[in-house]
C-alpha cells in the first residue's frame, strides 16, 4: 500500500513528465487501435473474398497426355492417336452421380446439352457451326453441330454460368419464370432466333430428333448475347442465337426416349478442400474415369481478389512492429532521464531502508498507472477514429459487391439479387459462391474493436511498460545510495 500510494504521490509532483509520458502511449494507442482495426478488417475481407467463391473442380480433356506418344511423320502414329482418340470412354448422369458420391464431395451442378432439329421454329442461319460446350458425351448419333439446334440444360442455377459472368442476358421474362424454370418443357431462347421466327413469351415451339420424335416446349424467356468476340465474327448472328436455354430433366427426358442421341455433359463438382484434389482424382479414375482426363480447380480465381488486401494487411503489420519499436525507444529514453533526475531521491530511499525490489516496484507502478490511462483515453479515440478508417477501407468493396449483384441480377431478368433473382436450384434469394463476397459497413465501434483488438492492445501496453521499466531495474541495481548522497553533497 505504500508503494502505491509514494507511487501516486510522485505523479502528482512530476506532472509535466508524466503527461508527456502520457501522451506518447496515448498517440501509440490510438495509432496501435486502428492498426488492429484495420487488420480485422483486411482478414474480413481476405475470408469473405474466400468464401465468395466455392471449392470448385472440373473435368477437362487431357491433350498432352493423348498426344505424348503421337508422331505425325508416321502413319501408324496417326492411326494409334486417332483409334486412341475414339476409344475415350463417355459418361452418363449416373457415371456423374457416382463420381459425386464422394466423402471429399459437399455437392455438384452440371449442363447437360443435346443437338434437335425444329419442328415448327426455323433455324437463324449463320456461315460458322453452333457454340457448342466441350466435355463428356455420351450416345453415337449425330454431331450435336450438324443439328439446327442446341438444347442446353442446367441442372441448377449455379451452372448457368454464362448468366452469372454476364455473356448473356435476359432481356423478357414471365413472372413465373424461375418458379418452373428447372423442372419441365420450357426454354429460353435468344432474342436473334426470336425475332427470325416471330416468337414472344409463352408461345410454343416444337423440336424433334432424327428419329422423329417431337418435343414441345414453352418460352418463358428471351436473352441476347453479349460476347464481343462472338458479335465481331463474320456471320449475321451471334454463335448462340440457335442456343436454346432449359434444365437438365428435360434433356434427361429426352436421351431416355432416344438412346442414340449424342449429348455433352460438363460436370462441377464443389469440394471441402483444394488439398483434397489428388485424392480425389484417384479415386475418380478407380470409379472408371478416362486417363485422358484431369481435374482442375478455380483455386488461382478464388485467391485473385485477396493479393491486394493482403498487401494492406502486410502493410499494417510493418506500421505496427515500426510504431512499437520507436515508441518503446522512446519511452525508453524517457525514463532513464527521469531516473537520473531521481537519483537523489532514490539515495534517500535506499538509506531508509527502502530495498531495491520495492524501489522498482514503485517506478514500474507509476509508468503503469500513466500508461492504463492513456491506454484507456488512447482505445476509446482510437475505436471511433477506427470505424470511419475501416468503412473508408470497405467502401470501394462494398460498391463493388453491390454493383456486381445488381449486374447478375439483370442478367437473369430481375432489378436485384432480392427481387426477381433466384438462388440455386431456382429458389428466390441471395446467390452465394459465385466470386460475390457479403462485405457490410460497419455500424457499432465493437464491431470494429472488439474484444480481440483490446486484448492486443493490452499486450502492446505491458510490453511498452516493460521495455521502459528496464531503464528502472537497471538504473536503481546499479546506483550505490552513500554514492548517490556523496555526490548531491
Amino acid at each position: 500500500m505504500f508503494i502505491l500510494k509514494n507511487a501516486w504521490i510522485s505523479i502528482k509532483r512530476n506532472k509535466g513528465r508524466n503527461i508527456l509520458i502520457g501522451i506518447i502511449i496515448l498517440i501509440i494507442a490510438c495509432a496501435c487501435t486502428i492498426t488492429l482495426a484495420i487488420k480485422n478488417t483486411a482478414v474480413d475481407l481476405i475470408n469473405s473474398y474466400k468464401s465468395a467463391y466455392d471449392k470448385e473442380v472440373t473435368i477437362s480433356f487431357d491433350r498432352a497426355s493423348l498426344m505424348k506418344d503421337f508422331d505425325p511423320s508416321q502413319t501408324e502414329g496417326r492411326e494409334n492417336a486417332r483409334e486412341k482418340f475414339d476409344n475415350i470412354a463417355t459418361y452418363t448422369i449416373s457415371d456423374i452421380e457416382s463420381f459425386a458420391d464422394s466423402k471429399y464431395i459437399e455437392s455438384y451442378y452440371y449442363t447437360y446439352s443435346v443437338g434437335l432439329n425444329g419442328n415448327n421454329l426455323e433455324k437463324a442461319e449463320i456461315e460458322s457451326n453452333n457454340n457448342m460446350p466441350t466435355g463428356f458425351g455420351r450416345g453415337k448419333g449425330n454431331n450435336l453441330s450438324s443439328t439446327d439446334f442446341t438444347l442446353t440444360g442446367y441442372s441448377s442455377l449455379d451452372a448457368m454460368s454464362e448468366f452469372i459472368n454476364g455473356t448473356y442476358t435476359m432481356n423478357e421474362i414471365t413472372d413465373n419464370a424461375w418458379d418452373i424454370a428447372f423442372n419441365g418443357n420450357y426454354v429460353f431462347i435468344n432474342e436473334e432466333l426470336a425475332d427470325y421466327n416471330d416468337l414472344s413469351l409463352n408461345d410454343k415451339i416444337k423440336l424433334e430428333d432424327d428419329d422423329g420424335n417431337t418435343y414441345e416446349f414453352e418460352i418463358i424467356g428471351i436473352f441476347k448475347e453479349n460476347d464481343e468476340e462472338s458479335s465481331n465474327t463474320m456471320s449475321m448472328f451471334s454463335n448462340s442465337a440457335n442456343t436454346l436455354v432449359t434444365n437438365a430433366s428435360a434433356i434427361t427426358t429426352i436421351t431416355t426416349n432416344n438412346e442414340d442421341l449424342q449429348a455433352t455433359i460438363n460436370p462441377t463438382f464443389i469440394i471441402d478442400s483444394y488439398d483434397n484434389v489428388d485424392k480425389l482424382q484417384s479415386e475418380f479414375y478407380e470409379k472408371g474415369l478416362d486417363e485422358n482426363f484431369v481435374l482442375q480447380t478455380n483455386e488461382e480465381l478464388a485467391l485473385s481478389g485477396v493479393s491486394s488486401i493482403e498487401n494492406i494487411n502486410s502493410f499494417a503489420t510493418t506500421f505496427l512492429v515500426i510504431t512499437l519499436i520507436i515508441g518503446g525507444i522512446v519511452l525508453f529514453v524517457i525514463n532513464m532521464i527521469n531516473i537520473r533526475e531521481r537519483k537523489y531521491e532514490i539515495g534517500v530511499l535506499r538509506t531508509i531502508g527502502i530495498s531495491k525490489f520495492k524501489l522498482t516496484i514503485e517506478f514500474v507502478s507509476e509508468l503503469v498507472i500513466v500508461s492504463v490511462v492513456a491506454l484507456i483515453l488512447g482505445a476509446c479515440i482510437g475505436a471511433v477514429s477506427s470505424k470511419g478508417v475501416s468503412n473508408s477501407l470497405l467502401a470501394s468493396e462494398i460498391n463493388s459487391s453491390n454493383e456486381r449483384t445488381e449486374e447478375i441480377g439483370k442478367n437473369f431478368g430481375g432489378t436485384n439479387m432480392n427481387g426477381g433473382m433466384p438462388n440455386r436450384g431456382g429458389n428466390k434469394g441471395e446467390m452465394r459462391g459465385k466470386g460475390m463476397p457479403v462485405v457490410e459497413a460497419y455500424d457499432s465501434i465493437d464491431a470494429v474493436v472488439d474484444m480481440k483488438v483490446l486484448l492486443e492492445l493490452l499486450g502492446i501496453g505491458l510490453t511498452l511498460v516493460l521495455i521502459s521499466s528496464i531503464a528502472s531495474m537497471v538504473s536503481i541495481e546499479r546506483f550505490s545510495p552513500l554514492t548517490i548522497l556523496k555526490e548531491r553533497s
